[in-house]
């Protein structure tokens, strides 16, 4: 007895329209599904309301202008606050907090203090002095909070 063999079609025919349908249906999911809210740079900023740009409130205080001069390598050769030498970042901290007080009651949230600093000063200094302004960690891990508002003076023109 010899078997007959069927001789098998060159072409299998895939039907490609359920694979089109699974393609279509996930990109709606994922379109449907996009959070298109842009959070970079969102930054939770305070504007005062109402406020005239010339024009200061009563009870805020005049800014403290901390101006910090370069060396040619970069390092610290001088530290004034409001036109006074000042010898390190400690001392200018013990006269912030003369200035203004620590603690409950303190008048550091009505004071502002503006950083003037040569454009070669290294970064480091500009970072203990904001640090200094701003507060101190006690020994025992509590944060004295001093001045909040800290800008940066604009760049002189040479």
């Amino acid at each position: 007895m010899v078997a007959k063999r069927e001789a098998l079609s060159d072409r299998i025919s895939i039907d490609m329209t359920p694979m089109i349908d699974v393609v279509f249906q996930l990109i709606t999911f994922f379109m449907l599904t996009l959070r298109t809210v842009i959070t970079e740079g969102d930054f939770d900023i305070r504007m005062p309301l109402g406020a005239s740009v010339g024009a200061a409130s009563e009870d805020q205080l005049p800014p403290v202008r901390v101006r910090m001069t370069a060396g040619p390598g970069g390092e610290r050769t001088s530290l004034t606050m409001n036109g006074q030498p000042i010898g390190d970042f400690d001392e200018l901290r013990r006269r912030i907090v003369d200035l203004v007080g620590a603690g409950p009651g303190s008048s550091a949230d009505k004071t502002e203090v503006e950083l003037d600093c040569d454009p070669d000063l290294s970064y480091d200094n500009v970072i203990r002095a904001v640090t200094a302004v701003s507060g101190q960690v006690q020994p025992d891990g509590t944060v004295v909070e001093l001045i909040k508002k800290i800008k940066f003076a604009p760049p002189k023109k040479k």
